[in-house]
């Protein structure tokens, strides 16, 4: 049994915990166990893990020896059930692990268990609930990763976005989530939504953490036509990433910022109140091309995408579907060949638009969610703040940043240039350090 001299605390983050094993041989062990048990002591309320494996001893080798990680349940897993958050895979043990988890493993990681998701990615919800409040959801689609490192179960875990599938969660969570730059990380072995929109990222406590993890898990596949590799960079684990110096900020409220609550929009203001007084120069900027457009031509490429991934399917499986699939389905199919066509092509120009009118900034900051998570597990919040940089493939990260009128954590959104990872992870480091705000773990579930 742990005691209070040798407890490891459960918010402690990758890098705190890797330098803690080098001089403590026991202490993976340790934290395995401490993970286990928060894991029993919460899970009968929280839900976040669709199956959980027996945990052995700790591996001693590797850059993330001892780490336990929670794979999403759209990532294929060769010893467990890989569900895809759908009854049709309910029993569904792939053949081989996705590339990213081979990776893992690989690398020493633990994989702590397959993590809730919503159907096949998309709107239907799993059982997952938000550690902050039960009563309010945990976001959507990468439910279980967020709620799972929210909860201090584990340091990290896997997650994928389409339109703000890590950004919103991890906002509503209190954690930091990145999503890399598009094709930054091959998705073999992940469930595609759309193709041309999937990203694979991290939740975590500290930029620095997905800082880590991205240094070690980019890469390409010949199975992943769509990657496209990012500079390689260096995390080194007793210094993290560089703080360097103040950055040029474009702040970036789009024409929604009407409808984001009070608390969110106050939030914002004082984040960038912060970094101002921290000597960062913030500008604010409009993006007039981008704003409009980005949900059109998003639902029409995702639309069309997904309805040819998944047709076939729901014709199979009427009964085991939801109507959110459906609904995906018959808007797919209502789009023509020049639709589709024509989305991609305005994709390419809102990227090179986006490339021009940011030219001279170190970051976008914007918000990641309109709030606090909504009240209720059915609606897992709207995705239109994360949408635009999703369809561009710009590498995002969310940043805790306060708290709503009930008490769940509000964020902002750091958005870097394409394929820039390197440096907008440094910059979120440094809006990170200057912001000074650390939610800490939910003191009750």
């Amino acid at each position: 049994m742990m005691t209070a001299r040798n407890a490891i605390a459960p918010e402690s983050g990758v890098l705190d915990l890797l330098r803690l094993f080098a001089t403590d041989s026991n202490a993976a062990d340790r934290y395995a166990a401490a993970c286990l048990s928060r894991l029993n002591a919460v899970e009968p309320v929280l839900k976040a893990f669709e199956y959980r494996p027996v945990i052995g001893k700790a591996r001693t080798q590797g850059a993330l020896a001892g780490i336990p990680v929670a794979v999403k349940d759209i990532f294929a897993t060769s010893d467990m059930p890989t569900t895809n958050g759908s009854a049709i895979y309910k029993d569904h043990v792939p053949a081989a692990d996705a590339w990213i988890v081979e990776r893992l493993r690989n690398l020493g990681a633990t994989i702590f268990g397959k993590t809730v998701s919503t159907e096949f990615a998309w709107r239907h919800p799993g059982a997952t609930v938000n550690p902050w409040n039960r009563h309010h959801t945990p976001g959507g689609s990468s439910s279980g990763s967020a709620a799972a490192v929210g909860a201090g179960i584990v340091p990290l875990a896997l997650g994928s976005q389409t339109l703000g599938s890590i950004i919103r969660p991890a906002a509503f969570n209190g954690v930091v989530g990145f999503k890399p730059s598009f094709g930054a990380i091959p998705r073999t072995g992940v469930h595609h939504l759309s193709q041309s929109l999937d990203h694979v990222g991290f939740f975590a406590r500290r930029v620095d953490d997905v800082a880590y993890a991205l240094s070690l898990l980019a890469g390409t596949s010949d199975t992943d036509i769509h990657g496209r590799p990012v500079p390689s960079f260096d995390v080194h684990v007793n210094n993290g990433l560089p703080l360097g110096i103040p950055p040029r900020i474009a702040a970036v409220r789009f024409s929604l910022w009407s409808r984001v609550e009070p608390e969110q929009q106050a939030a914002f203001e004082n984040a960038i109140a912060k970094l101002k007084a921290a000597g960062a120069i913030v500008e604010d900027i409009e993006l007039p091309n981008l704003d409009p457009k980005a949900w059109e031509v998003t639902h029409t490429i995702l639309s069309s995408e997904g309805s040819a991934l998944f047709s076939d399917l729901v014709a199979r499986y009427p009964d085991k579907t939801s109507d959110h699939l459906k609904e995906l389905v018959s808007a797919g199919k209502a789009l023509s060949a020049h639709d589709y066509l024509v989305a991609k092509k305005v994709q390419d120009t809102l990227r090179d638009d986006a490339a021009s009118q940011l030219s001279g900034f170190d970051a976008v900051l914007t918000l990641s969610a309109f709030g606090e998570a909504p009240k209720g597990l059915i609606y897992t919040g709207d995705a239109a703040y994360c949408t635009p940089w999703t369809l561009l493939g710009m590498p995002a990260l969310s940043l805790p940043a306060g708290f709503g009128k009930n008490g769940l954590p509000l964020a902002v959104q750091v958005v870097g240039a394409y394929r820039e990872d390197y440096k907008t992870l440094c910059v979120a480091k440094w809006v990170e350090t200057h912001l000074k705000f650390n939610p800490g773990l939910p003191a009750t579930i």
